[in-house]
């Protein structure tokens, strides 16, 4: 096990996740989180392991390279960046942001990991580097990159750096593509937070186009699991794709939600369909299965309402505030 890692990124959704989980889980390990609190970020989702001796958080930008520099020279043994804008809609209306932290910001980070001799840089990307799939068929790991919206492409342009310094400099790398993640402390603008909250105060629920897009839905934890075992045993450059083969439409998830709640199917609106919106999203998840044992642990049908329910309980809490 690696004695120092830093974890970018690790005050959003799936960062938080995972430290909750590693923190506790590796105590002889340092975690450092490099973050620089951006809307989406949020430093008190993670107090349950604030005060642990093997935490510490660094306020900082990744696209900022004395910053990078300043944080790795310090023995650094380990990078897991998860440092991103992430949200596909944003990316349409201001792409710069999304080339300065996806593309610059990992850019920062490889050139630092390279010249701190750093033993392992795991880049958490996304299924969405793909494109769109049809009705059928699946996407593996040697699928071609086909982004379609400024978000998966800085994602996909991340990647292509990341692979490059294995290929040029022999840096161990490994990348991490997965599907859709739901489960607590992700921000309200996604997918299921943002119907859960609308549901909640009786307002509509926006659908984009005729809500046929399908995903496939995994819960943040098993992502968690996938990517400890990438970090510890992944083959040197190898890109791992993280799926539960989970698919469902998005009116079908809505829908879901709505039941769950004991709310109307009738607050569902249709709204004209994005741009760049993809069709579906499905993964072949052998490679990691076959090499490192994993497999998903949660299903939906019992992860969805526990991950509704936090979101009722957080609404209620945030209530209470106001």
């Amino acid at each position: 096990m690696y004695k120092k890692i830093l974890v970018t990124g690790g005050a959003g959704f799936i960062g938080t996740n995972f430290l909750l989980y590693m923190v506790p889980r590796y105590p002889e390990v340092t975690f450092i989180n490099l973050d620089k609190l951006s809307y989406a970020s949020d430093l008190g989702n993670l107090k349950e392991i604030s005060k642990r001796q093997n935490y510490f958080f660094i306020w900082g930008d990744i696209s900022e390279s004395d910053t990078v520099n300043r944080v790795m020279r310090d023995n650094v043994e380990a990078v897991v960046n998860f440092a991103a804008e992430s949200y596909a809609g944003n990316s349409i209306a201001s792409p710069q942001n999304f080339i300065t932290s996806n593309i610059t910001g990992c850019f920062n980070l490889l050139e630092a990991a390279r010249k701190f001799k750093v033993k392992k840089f795991l880049q958490v990307s996304t299924g969405d580097v793909y494109g769109s799939l049809g009705r059928d068929g699946y996407f593996t790991e040697s699928s071609p990159l086909k982004p379609n919206n400024p978000y998966s492409a800085s994602k996909a342009a991340a990647d292509c750096l990341v692979r490059s310094y294995h290929k040029t400099y022999g840096l161990n790398v490994n990348i991490a593509r997965s599907g859709n993640n739901y489960g607590p402390f992700q921000h309200w603008e996604k997918f299921i937070p943002s119907v859960i909250y609308s549901a909640l105060r009786d307002e509509p629920v926006v659908i984009y186009g005729d809500g046929q897009q399908v995903r496939d839905w995994i819960f943040v934890q098993d992502h968690c699991r996938a990517l400890e075992m990438i970090l510890l045993h992944g083959r040197e450059g190898r890109i791992y794709n993280i799926g539960a083969e989970e698919e469902r439409t998005n009116l079908e998830m809505a829908g879901s939600i709505l039941h769950i709640l004991g709310r109307s199917p009738s607050l569902i609106k249709f709204v004209a369909e994005r741009p760049g919106h993809d069709r579906r999203y499905a993964l072949k998840t052998d490679r990691i299965t076959s090499e490192l044992g994993w497999k998903p642990e949660h299903v939906l049908e019992v992860s969805l309402p526990k991950t509704v329910d936090w979101y009722v309980r957080r609404f209620s809490e945030l209530q209470a505030e106001e």
